[in-house]
């Protein structure tokens, strides 16, 4: 087992150094130079100051990310590895006799010793934000976020664990498939009460302020048949200097949101086309395909954890502390398993999502036949949240649910000749 720790903690360093190295001396984060002097060169819309701050904040934020990706993994393999998580099962076992409580218990302090570990981690990410100028909240406002999160996703996710488990326990051979059932209506209700119950939670929401602009959205969403009677604004300015507006909800909770953000730094025409492109997913049914793609490989992903979890444990169960899948020592060990698997996926979905984000853009100029707020939209956006116009390759197929930038506004120029 040392041995394991050691080579792990080798590779996660020779790993980090990979990605440093990637982004900080191998890619070339210039246009092509046939594009140089045209829209999507950011040296006609940034002075130089934003030119340096974008390039540097960008490599560092995908450091991070990269960087963060595995950290995970890598504490739930120590925690397995050293015994704590068997360590865990045996304190919740001694303080109650119930199995609801036991498997509470249990997540509690598995979650707790990560969020303390990674803590500082994010704080790094938030720091750094704060110096760019991206964030503007407060350390204080940031520390309720955090907090707000521990809580609510110990919630939600202790009731799946409690689930899981308890199929793990009563259907070992099929409870992937029980499970997957299970979180179809599940995930329909949290995407339901989403905008209405936790939403809230962490920023104000009310219909757009701007009667006027309102008027011009709304008569955009009737042009396009889709039932709208607001738009809704969000207080993100308290927190963040970026720009952004979003779908979000099913059903009669759907709501098209902007961020007040958005409001204040671009004009009218720029946000309609926002708009326009928003109620492009609306009136695709975008929402509802990537529930089906979730869905899907969801399913896919169940059915290869239970297969890989079985194999891991009957080869390696003794030096991982874990006798049986039934036990609640196990579930790190479908932590890293589902964190493997959907960082694997991403790349799929991402390109799935950036199908669908280029199709609601084309929808968006249908609809407001105004090009230039389309280039002016993307340039803005670029420019207030520091955001790359050509990433490199790999950041694009792992980070990217959206065309680049640069991508963006050159099939809109397309549209236009």
């Amino acid at each position: 087992m040392r041995k394991w720790l050691t080579t792990s903690v080798l590779l996660y360093f020779l790993y980090g150094l990979f990605i440093y190295w990637y982004l900080f001396y191998l890619t070339d984060h210039t246009i092509p130079s046939v594009y140089e002097g045209t829209a999507v060169d950011p040296k006609t819309f940034m002075n130089d100051r934003e030119l340096i701050l974008t390039e540097d904040y960008s490599r560092i934020k995908n450091l991070l990310f990269f960087i963060g990706v595995p950290l995970e993994w890598f504490i739930f393999f120590i925690v397995l590895s050293i015994g704590l998580s068997k360590k865990f099962q045996q304190w919740a076992e001694a303080a109650s006799k119930f199995s609801i409580v036991q498997t509470a218990l249990y997540f509690f302090w598995l979650s707790l010793l990560v969020t303390v570990i990674t803590v500082p981690f994010e704080w790094i990410g938030y720091k750094i934000s704060v110096d760019y100028g991206i964030t503007t909240q407060s350390f204080s406002s940031w520390i309720r976020d955090e907090v707000t999160d521990f809580f609510v996703n110990y919630i939600l996710m202790s009731l799946i664990v409690i689930v899981l488990y308890w199929l793990i326990r009563k259907f070992e051979k099929r409870w992937w498939l029980y499970a997957w059932l299970l979180s179809i209506p599940f995930s329909l209700f949290l995407m339901f009460i989403q905008p209405v119950v936790i939403d809230p939670l962490y920023n104000d929401f009310y219909p757009l302020q701007d009667k006027e602009l309102e008027e011009k959205i709304l008569d955009i969403a009737d042009e396009a048949n889709i039932p709208a009677e607001h738009v809704y604004e969000v207080n993100m300015s308290e927190k963040t200097n970026a720009l952004n507006a979003y779908v979000t909800g099913i059903g009669s909770n759907s709501r098209i949101v902007l961020w007040d953000t958005t409001l204040t730094k671009l004009d009218d025409d720029e946000i309609l086309f926002i708009m326009a492109h928003e109620m492009g997913h609306y009136v695709m049914k975008h929402i509802y395909f990537g529930i089906a793609g979730y869905l899907l490989l969801s399913l896919i992903g169940l059915f290869i954890i239970s297969r890989l979890m079985k194999w891991i444990i009957d080869r390696w169960g003794k030096e991982l502390k874990i006798t049986n899948i039934r036990d609640l020592s196990s579930l790190p060990l479908f932590f890293i398993l589902l964190g493997m698997l959907s960082f694997a996926a991403s790349p799929l979905s991402n390109m799935v999502s950036r199908y669908q984000e280029k199709k609601a853009d084309l929808y968006a100029i249908e609809m407001t036949e105004n090009n230039e707020a389309a280039v002016k939209t993307f340039q803005n956006l670029s420019k207030h949240s520091l955001s790359e116009v050509n990433p490199p390759w790999l950041v694009k197929f792992f980070r990217y649910g959206h065309p680049t930038l640069m991508e963006r506004i050159l099939y809109i120029q397309d549209e236009d000749e």
